[in-house]
């Protein structure tokens, strides 16, 4: 819980998140984007929305070099939807801190 910012906001049935990032950052890019993908699981639940309602994801890689790796998890955790995996976009980014090697910022409708 941050006093800066929220993890959720939902508005017109709309859930969006605000940017996850691993806390185990000592992970590689594959267990940081499992453990944010875990995460976002986690609140979409708590919205009442899942990933196959995902509106919208925008990964932020630190290297883009990570990409194999990053949708390595990614295709995983899609995979029970196939044919429905969210409309994505992936860009490389200065991240907050060094340690970080993915962001994931998702927009999604409740049930």
């Amino acid at each position: 819980v941050e006093d800066r910012y929220s993890d959720i906001a939902i508005f017109n049935d709309v859930v969006y998140l605000a940017g996850q990032v691993a806390n185990d950052l000592s992970q590689n890019i594959q267990g940081q984007m499992r453990e944010i993908l875990t995460s976002i699981n986690h609140l979409l639940t708590q919205a009442n929305s899942d990933k196959s309602r995902i509106l919208m994801a925008q990964v932020y890689l630190a290297d883009m070099s990570d990409y194999a790796g990053m949708n390595e998890i990614w295709d995983l955790w899609v995979s029970d939807i196939k044919g429905h995996a969210p409309p994505r976009a992936t860009v490389q980014a200065l991240l907050a801190n060094k340690k970080y090697k993915v962001e994931v910022v998702v927009i999604a409708a409740q049930k």
